[in-house]
């Protein structure tokens, strides 16, 4: 598609069209009111404001453009939302755009075909007695096998590369682009790349295919004849259509459920999976038999805020598959901080039975699965616990590792209250007293080397002509026109000045930002974001961030960075802190504009409706109102006082 169409888009596609589609509205003043779509509730607090743009809902919190809005809805990406909405107003996807849709539609054709024939082989074929007997010993109704189209890779080397040639059509070169197929070492051609075999097919949040993940019935390394197959699970490698990391299994059964019930359930396996929603636990999904990623808990981040680990959460991190203390903190940072919007206490560890795996509990205990999730502990006291566990607490020495093993966890809190009560258990589990411990909390981490977590280079490279090539022959204006400037200023701290993370991205959540686009450039920064945390993400690289990102997201990168004005990098610590302060009181203040006029046209129609009850509450809040609003001046005038805008040029 071509760059530059969001804003073409949006004069094209009034808000309170595509809201309106969805909420019934009524007009309420220079806004429009309706019941919000994404939580319950009986008096009207979701709000369209046409002038801006934007929806905002006072009850839930939820707020964004056209593109959040179907987003939310139907539980899209970005592009697809982006996609769905160009189609709907006319904008023309280019050539290139159209070739890459027709490519990516035929490769899910070639999914769709093979997953038929593996579980055709299974249900209806000899070849697949084995795997069928297999799969009904392990408890799965010929429903289940059904519904998911579970199926059997036959052996043979080119079973399926024939079969399907044959019949239709597909060619080995798009079986090796969807990752079914393998190039031969020798003599030319391709080979099956999943044979003999239990497939579980894989598919995305719109429930199109996208992978395979396979199991042998043999022990690992080997099939049932003693052949060597490769690993006990195989997953389809990375494709066009598939990427581990971003993906979760059943989750296009599941999303509605974990939405309904505002939690994911989250177990390692294919078979945990689906044992639970044989079961009727349809929130329950898979993470593909890998340590859980950021970006898995992105996806489920659409649909809930409640998540509970029920596979294997190993301090160390030792053991394959399972998930180590070190990605556990770094998903505490990710969740407790403003970018998420999910509490710590919402990440919680299931308890199950000693060497019992997720689908045995669910086949033959379902009751008490369901009793173990209820009472899924936080997953802070599951590390104190495994921490308490793995050090003699009997000696200065064990307890001083066990300190330092959990105050980084604890550091990280948002809540300064949870701070302080998990600070509390620690003193009880440890016996180390409480002036010590707050001693611990309050010393610096040590800073990172120079030149550590960032690409200093790279960076010093990364200049508009770098990005561009031809910076004028980019439709510049256009990009940045549904983008406020607020946003844009905010974006190029963040794109430009790694050392100011810390700053940036701990002070403003990706959400805030009202423009959907302008949220999935900042949300991809703070996923690469430059921290001393061994080595648990990549170096921040500009580069390589802008490029993982759609088209859309990608240019207005390149045209922030292209954009006259100030450069943010030639700020001191002083100017920098200011320019922050001030970007966030405007940010404050375009939220604060919008709940007073939420209350004003509130009172106005309870005042004429004679709801006496309502009109004490809003005058209530009225109050609370014009304190924020003396804040707010307050703030300004400190920062007026104590530095100067810098950047306000461009």
């Amino acid at each position: 598609m071509a760059v530059g169409v969001v804003a073409e888009i949006k004069g094209r596609l009034p808000v309170q069209e595509v809201v309106g589609e969805t909420v019934q509205l009524r007009k309420a003043g220079t806004t429009l009111k309706g019941l919000c779509p994404f939580h319950g509730e009986k008096t009207p607090s979701f709000v369209v404001t046409p002038t801006r743009d934007t929806w905002h809902c006072f009850g839930c919190g939820k707020h964004g453009d056209i593109f959040t809005f179907v987003m939310e809805r139907d539980g899209l990406a970005f592009p697809e939302a982006l996609a769905q909405l160009a189609a709907r107003a006319g904008v023309e996807i280019d050539e290139r755009t159209k070739r890459e849709d027709a490519r990516l539609a035929r490769l899910r054709e070639v999914m769709e075909a093979s997953i038929a024939f593996y579980h055709a082989v299974l249900t209806k074929s000899k070849t697949g007695a084995a795997a069928l007997d297999y799969l009904k010993g392990r408890g799965f109704t010929d429903e289940t096998i059904s519904k998911y189209q579970l199926g059997w890779a036959p052996g043979g080397w080119d079973t399926l590369v024939r079969q399907l040639g044959a019949k239709r059509q597909i060619t080995p070169a798009e079986l090796l682009e969807v990752g079914l197929a393998s190039p031969r070492q020798r003599g030319g051609g391709v080979y099956d790349k999943f044979r003999e075999r239990v497939i579980f097919p894989i598919r995305d949040t719109n429930g199109h295919p996208v992978g395979l993940g396979g199991r042998i019935l043999g022990k690992e390394g080997q099939s049932a004849d003693g052949q060597d197959h490769g690993p006990k699970y195989l997953n389809s490698p990375a494709t066009p259509l598939f990427d581990k990391s971003r993906t979760l299994y059943l989750i296009d059964r599941a999303k509605s459920a974990i939405r309904k019930t505002g939690q994911a359930v989250i177990v390692e396996g294919y078979t945990d999976a689906l044992m639970a929603h044989q079961a009727g636990y349809d929130n329950v999904v898979a993470s593909l038999g890998t340590a859980l990623t950021p970006m898995q808990v992105a996806v489920i981040t659409r649909y809930a805020k409640r998540i509970a680990l029920a596979y294997d959460v190993d301090a160390a991190g030792q053991k394959a598959g399972t998930f180590g203390a070190t990605a556990l903190e770094e998903l505490i940072r990710q969740l407790a901080g403003d970018e998420s919007g999910v509490e710590l206490d919402d990440v919680r560890v299931v308890r199950l039975p000693e060497g019992k795996d997720p689908d045995e509990v669910l086949r033959d205990e379902p009751d008490r699965w369901r009793e173990e999730v209820r009472t899924a502990r936080p997953i802070v006291d599951h590390l104190i616990d495994v921490h308490a566990r793995a050090h003699d607490l009997r000696t200065p020495g064990g307890q001083t590792r066990f300190v330092d093993a959990v105050l980084p966890i604890i550091r990280n809190l948002a809540n300064p209250v949870m701070r302080d009560a998990y600070l509390g258990r620690v003193r009880q589990v440890s016996g180390v007293e409480e002036r010590t411990l707050h001693e611990a909390m309050n010393r610096k981490t040590p800073e990172p080397r120079a030149g550590q977590g960032v690409n200093q280079a790279g960076r010093d490279r990364f200049t508009a002509a770098a990005v561009t090539g031809a910076p004028d022959a980019l439709p510049v204006a256009d990009i940045l026109r549904p983008v406020s400037r607020t946003e844009q200023e905010l974006l190029r701290l963040a794109l430009l000045m790694p050392e100011a993370h810390d700053l940036v991205l701990d002070g403003v959540a990706p959400d805030r930002l009202p423009s959907q686009v302008a949220r999935e450039l900042f949300r991809a920064i703070v996923e690469a974001r430059a921290r001393n945390d061994a080595g648990v993400r990549p170096p921040y690289v500009l580069t390589a961030i802008l490029e993982a990102l759609d088209e859309e997201s990608r240019a207005l990168g390149h045209a922030l960075i292209s954009r006259e004005g100030p450069n943010p990098r030639d700020l001191d610590d002083r100017g920098l802190a200011f320019e922050f302060e001030r970007l966030v009181l405007e940010l404050d203040d375009s939220e604060w504009q919008e709940r007073s006029a939420f209350n004003r046209d509130a009172t106005a129609e309870a005042e004429r409706d004679g709801e006496h009850e309502v009109i004490t509450h809003l005058t209530s809040e009225r109050r609370l109102l014009n304190e924020q609003r003396k804040s707010l001046d307050r703030r300004r005038q400190d920062s007026r006082r104590y530095g100067r805008p810098v950047l306000t040029g461009g």
